[in-house]
């Protein structure tokens, strides 16, 4: 055990923890988190993930548009992400003068960018001609300009408000990008829009504000009312952080030191939210209306699937309930063969009574759909088999890459995770899940990080979509890669998707 002072233990209190989870955040320190045992990659050979290809996909989006106006649904938007890594090259080139492609491509492409409007007028005011050739110093006065509080500011702003795309009546912030897309696949009978943003605390005004400049203006646009909501991350999901001896780190001024978790605190965010159906999809995925038809077409296709596999597991779970020999057959085969659920072969012989409570615990679960693109190259967590045979995204990290038989399964992987997924959170009482009972607290991650020049070890709770999830209903099916336009750096928006 840690000795912790009257200070220490009253910080702790004060983050809405105890001693006791602070003690368990240091002995993960100690013993790390256990790899996860890969069973086999999860492909559309071995039926881990489904193609809509051969089945009636315009049955499945009919589906969904005639049963989720009648059913609460919300879109939720982690976008607490500092833009600050999306000009990572443009601040080396201002502070350390590196030169970079990235930074070459910029300077040559200003006019392409939806913020160009507004950099050209910064620029006039300090005398800039863009249309003319820039010296080095006129080159690192623009950047600037594009980076700093003087100018737009963007290197000290969260992803959701830089203005992503240009269009003839408007230049739109990648958070407006997402008011759109809520009007054209979550609306209710009532043409209400539901909208939730995880947001940084400091940042939560900055989007208030955006939001209400321009909410307005979509609403009269497509006919709804959107019910926009924030959150943070809450103080008690932060995790303790240690020297690299696994002590407590401790600030300048001897208090502890806390830190974030990652974006698997934000279980407790979803957890609070009322609707039953959410579509959860990153901030900086978004394209120009131009290519939204088939975003919003497999939102709906996911969302159909999601609501026709709700359906059966309550149809099978309510009868189980009421004639459970019938729906013990019923329900196996349903595991087995849209599931992928494997059964210990003792199943059979236990008794009818028995096979009724395995088969209830697992149907009984809140469930999600996601959609899985073919993997090109781009970095992200992928769909798995695991040991116990079910389906999770699990990251490269919570693997034993030094195992040559799980590095090779690793190897064999078809798909990579673009944050795509639509759930369902109630029971078939409609009753909402507590979704932390269904959370894999042994999936957590370990990195070093530094402070005040002082290394230490950081600690991240399981992944939102990872072991924040992985007691869930899962199904994997694969979504075009049109549908998956991340923004990692500010070049990205120079391509033909976002120009």
């Amino acid at each position: 055990m840690k000795s912790f002072t009257n200070h220490d233990l009253e910080q702790i209190a004060y983050q809405g923890q105890t001693e006791e989870s602070v003690e368990q955040q240091i002995h993960h320190f100690e013993t790390g988190f256990p790899f996860l045992k890969l069973q086999q990659s999860a492909t559309k050979d071995n039926h881990g993930i489904l193609s809509f290809e051969g089945i009636d996909a315009h049955q499945l989006v009919s589906f969904y548009e005639e049963q989720s106006i009648h059913c609460q649904v919300v879109k939720f938007v982690p976008a607490s992400g500092a833009a600050s890594r999306m000009f990572k090259d443009l601040f080396a080139f201002i502070n350390e003068d590196k030169e970079s492609q990235a930074v070459e491509a910029v300077l040559t492409n200003l006019k392409k960018f939806a913020f160009y409007n507004e950099l050209q007028w910064l620029c006039r005011s300090q005398e800039i001609d863009l249309n003319q050739p820039l010296s080095v110093d006129d080159k690192k006065r623009v950047i600037s300009l594009i980076l700093n509080q003087e100018g737009l500011n963007y290197g000290n702003l969260p992803k959701g408000l830089i203005r992503f795309h240009h269009y003839e009546e408007e230049a739109r912030l990648a958070v407006e990008e997402h008011l759109v897309e809520g009007a054209l696949y979550a609306r209710n009978s009532k043409n209400e829009v539901y909208i939730h943003f995880t947001v940084s605390p400091e940042h939560q005004v900055l989007f208030q504000k955006a939001i209400l400049q321009s909410v307005k203006k979509y609403e009269e646009r497509f006919c709804v009312t959107f019910h926009i909501s924030f959150s943070v991350q809450k103080k008690s999901t932060d995790t303790i952080a240690v020297n690299l001896d696994n002590t407590p780190f401790r600030n300048t001024d001897g208090s502890l030191l806390f830190r974030p978790s990652g974006h698997g605190a934000l279980i407790e965010n979803l957890n609070d939210l009322p609707q039953e159906i959410v579509f959860i999809k990153n901030i900086d995925n978004v394209v120009p209306d131009r290519l939204k038809s088939e975003t919003v077409y497999y939102k709906k296709l996911i969302g159909g699937l999601l609501l026709k596999t709700k359906n059966e597991v309550h149809d099978i779970l309510k009868r189980l309930k009421t004639e459970p020999k019938a729906a013990i057959t019923e329900g196996k085969k349903f595991l087995s063969e849209t599931l992928q659920q494997s059964f210990d072969p003792c199943f059979e012989t236990k008794s009818e009574q028995d096979q009724t409570d395995i088969l209830f615990s697992m149907l009984n679960k809140p469930i999600r759909v996601c959609g899985m693109v073919k993997n090109e190259g781009e970095p992200g967590g992928g769909p798995f088999f695991v040991e116990d045979g079910t389906l999770q995204i699990v990251e490269s990290s919570q693997v034993d890459k030094k195992d040559p038989k799980q590095a090779a399964i690793m190897a064999q992987s078809t798909h990579f995770n673009p944050v795509d997924l639509v759930c369902y959170t109630k029971d078939f009482e409609g009753k909402s899940f507590n979704l932390l009972q269904f959370v894999d607290a042994d999936t957590g991650f370990i990195s070093e990080k530094s402070k005040d020049g002082k290394p230490l070890k950081a600690q991240e709770l399981p992944g939102l979509w990872n072991g924040a999830m992985a007691h869930w209903i899962t199904l994997f099916v694969e979504v075009p890669l049109i549908t998956f336009n991340p923004v990692k750096t500010i070049d990205d928006l120079l391509r033909k998707e976002h120009c």
